[in-house]
């Protein structure tokens, strides 16, 4: 049995029902997206509160995206050079505080991490976009920053593997005069 409808010049593109059921569930589908609720994001005094236990930390909010900026001793870049500046973002990015923020709110774009001299000059960067990374890949996350944070200090390589693990999940920049490249 032909289901075509050849006769109806207003509908050239569509010869069957099931090419307007098709386009009908697109049409509400698109509808929905537009008014299926409001989106959820944080004000400023809340994204605050998540990084409130870290002084070094100013959070903000650069509309759906979180912006925290650290303060970096001169002190830890002359002694901690090249390999401190990198591991900067990546110490404070993956964190507990981090990671609930967006499982709290799941409409925000991702979180930015930039490091800053005491005289604001931008050390390194890195931007994480929510839901880059599974609940398997956070808690792996937190494991390697915390032992990053913990023995990094003794044990340089633990803040080399911390690099390693954010540049091949974020989008990251660094100032050459920092990091030499």
């Amino acid at each position: 049995m032909n289901h075509e409808n050849k006769s109806d010049p207003a509908w050239p593109g569509l010869k069957n029902m099931r090419g307007i059921g098709i386009l009908f569930v697109a049409v509400l589908a698109l509808a929905g997206c537009e008014t299926d609720g409001e989106v959820l994001i944080p004000n400023e005094d809340a994204v605050a509160e998540y990084f409130s236990a870290s002084p070094t930390v100013t959070a903000s909010l650069d509309g759906r995206t979180v912006e925290l900026t650290v303060r970096q001793q001169a002190s830890q870049l002359r002694r901690g050079g090249a390999l401190w500046a990198r591991v900067g973002p990546f110490i404070f990015l993956f964190t507990e505080e981090t990671w609930q923020l967006l499982q709290d709110y799941p409409d925000l774009t991702g979180v930015r991490v930039v490091t800053r001299t005491e005289r604001g000059d931008m050390v390194a960067s890195a931007y994480l976009q929510n839901g880059a990374l599974t609940d398997v890949l956070w808690r792996r996350s937190l494991n390697i920053s915390g032992k990053a944070r913990r023995d990094g200090t003794r044990k340089p390589t633990l803040l080399e593997d911390l690099v390693r693990w954010g540049e091949d999940r974020t989008e990251f920049e660094y100032n050459s005069r920092y990091v030499g490249r």
